[in-house]
């Protein structure tokens, strides 16, 4: 799999900043890709659909009430 355009400019970029500024960087892209995941998983699984639609049934009546 290779890199996408943006995607390379953007670490290009991030190899001009200070080393201590590049190790933050890699620290919060590397959280943001890992809590992205942990979503995807808790949203794919059947009782998340349930409890979605119940959450947003409760806001709808909220907001009429």
């Amino acid at each position: 799999m290779t890199m996408t355009e943006i995607l390379q400019q953007a670490f290009d970029k991030a190899a001009e900043l200070p080393e201590d500024r590049q190790e933050a960087f890699a620290r919060f892209l590397l959280a943001e890709l890992e809590s992205e995941q942990k979503w995807d998983e808790l949203f794919s699984r059947p009782e998340s659909e349930d409890f979605l639609e119940r959450t947003a049934t409760e806001a709808l009546a909220a907001h009429r009430a």
